[in-house]
């Protein structure tokens, strides 16, 4: 059995991850198995989150008073839990992709920027672009303009060099 500082420990990290982390993702994990574990570990890490196996009355405890209270609230069977304070776009892609190829790891629950959401949110969140796309476009879109203007403006000068070039080949310049 653990010591009553080694609970209170761990209370107190389980309440600074849903206190401070916007981004949180309930999971069960029953009957995976520790190569599956690692994959999913590994999956998450480069998803730049975190994972936790968490107890359901210490989760619902340490969430009292938090954002991520209602989000806790009634766990049941064995839950884990991934969180990040950046990209949750990134987080619910690794998850779900994982999630397809082990039906036994399911969702439960997720908050995203301090909201509680549900299972079929997750599944939307995960199917939109990442950060980085979407700034991606939002620069093509700021840049297409600039672009457009500069093409036009070449535009002019190519086609009188063309006209110029072509009066010299059929000497209309000529006195």
């Amino acid at each position: 059995m653990k010591k009553k500082a080694d609970k209170k420990k761990d209370f107190d990290v389980l309440r600074d991850v849903l206190g401070k982390n916007p981004h949180v993702f309930m999971t069960g994990y029953e009957k995976l198995t520790v190569a599956q574990d690692f994959e999913l570990r590994k999956a998450i890490k480069a998803a730049g989150a975190n994972y936790r196996v968490v107890k359901n009355n210490l989760a619902e405890k340490a969430g009292e008073g938090t954002p991520a209270s209602e989000l806790v609230k009634g766990l049941r069977g064995m839950t884990s839990m991934a969180y990040t304070s950046g990209d949750p776009v990134a987080l619910a892609k690794a998850l779900t992709t994982y999630a397809k190829a082990n039906t036994s790891f399911t969702f439960k629950a997720g908050m995203v920027e301090g909201r509680v959401v549900d299972v079929k949110a997750i599944q939307d969140i995960a199917a939109m672009p990442s950060r980085e796309e979407l700034l991606a476009k939002v620069l093509f879109l700021i840049q297409a303009p600039a672009q457009r203007l500069a093409t036009a403006i070449s535009a002019v000068g190519r086609n009188l060099a063309v006209v110029v070039d072509q009066g010299v080949k059929e000497n209309k310049f000529s006195n």
